[in-house]
């Protein structure tokens, strides 16, 4: 189990000092895919940072089974990393060696007899469906073949403890969707715990089944993904979620921006759907009985963590009375709703 305890973190600059992380508290439970999302500058790479101490916080207790970090030696703590292994967005794989002499790289330093290393560095190859890229070099590979080694060389000092850092920002969405069933797999094969840094609400959904919310340094919220993506109760989460547009439209940054203007005005009502009523016709069957039009603002469906969960924001008629007519038909057919009030930017 990771604890972070009032996790507080601060740089000095030319202005003052800089309130990176302010009193965060987080538990993340063995096995866990844990995600910690937020926008650029939010400070959740810095936190992420702070679970291994390749950032040191300057307040706060990183315990991990029990054991703080912060009061660990530097020779105890060295060796408690050897649990904690981390993948970047920029693969940082050693370009004068194979991808066999990659995985093999922290085996090396642990002193793994060369043969054992060999043979382990092999299955972890297959394991990441590389088996035939032993003696490629990474210059030969695609960006999503390198992440692919990157995994493999992580899980070559046997971690308790996967950290991920934006380790698909990099990649397409096609690729994307591959590295995690990857990560999906390796989390149920090997019972590692998984903590993602993403600024993409699309991979939290995928993958993760816990999530912290981080704005401007402070944990806003925190919980169940399926929880946050059906009620969202900060403004940064309402943001990040709606921010979820797929990526290969081509017109994703235009979309969100047209979205998010539109979305401000009148009143409006937000509905999310669950798995019973994702894929029925509720709206159209409502505008068909009560004779009225809506304004559907945005909508989309997506697969949570393997249940069908859908957003739609809908305009509806001005009339108080319909209003509160069709609040009741979509609730009686197992849509969530709440309003939609102008803090939603």
């Amino acid at each position: 189990m990771i604890e972070l305890k009032h996790i507080s973190k601060t740089f000095p600059t030319a202005d003052g000092v800089f309130q990176a992380l302010d009193d965060i508290n987080l538990t993340i439970r063995d096995g866990d895919i844990f995600g910690i999302v937020g926008m650029s500058g939010a400070g959740k790479s810095t936190l992420v940072r702070c679970i291994n101490l390749l950032e040191r916080p300057t307040a706060g207790q990183v315990v991990i089974d029990g054991q703080d970090l912060m009061e660990l030696s530097a020779p105890q703590l060295r060796e408690k990393r050897r649990s904690i292994s981390m993948i970047f967005q920029q693969f940082n794989l050693l370009m004068q060696r194979t991808c066999l002499g990659n995985i093999c790289f922290p085996m090396e330093i642990a002193g793994v007899p060369k043969g054992e290393a060999r043979k382990r560095a092999l299955e972890y190859l297959d394991i990441v469906g590389l088996p035939d890229k032993a003696n490629a070099y990474p210059a030969q590979l695609s960006g999503g073949q390198k992440q692919r080694v990157a995994i493999a060389r992580a899980l070559a000092s046997n971690p308790k403890i996967l950290l991920c850092d934006e380790a698909t920002s990099a990649l397409d969405p096609q690729t994307t969707a591959s590295i995690l069933e990857l990560l999906k797999s390796i989390n149920e094969q090997f019972q590692i715990t998984i903590v993602i840094i993403t600024h993409q609400m699309s991979v939290i959904r995928e993958i993760c089944n816990r999530v912290a919310i981080i704005e401007h340094g402070e944990l806003v919220e925190n919980g169940l993904v399926e929880d946050i993506f059906s009620h969202p109760k900060s403004k940064a989460a309402r943001e990040l979620i709606l921010r979820d547009v797929p990526e290969n439209s081509g017109k994703a940054e235009g979309a969100v921006a047209a979205q998010m203007e539109r979305i401000q005005g009148d009143k409006k009502l937000r509905i999310v759907f669950t798995e019973n009523s994702a894929f029925e016709p509720v709206i159209a069957n409502m505008i068909l009985q009560f004779g009225k039009p809506v304004n559907i603002l945005r909508a989309d469906t997506k697969n949570v963590g393997g249940v069908a969960k859908g957003e739609m924001i809908l305009g509806l008629p001005d009339d108080r009375h319909l209003q509160i007519d069709m609040e009741q038909y979509l609730t009686e057919h197992g849509l969530e709703i709440e309003e939609v009030t102008g803090d939603v930017e």
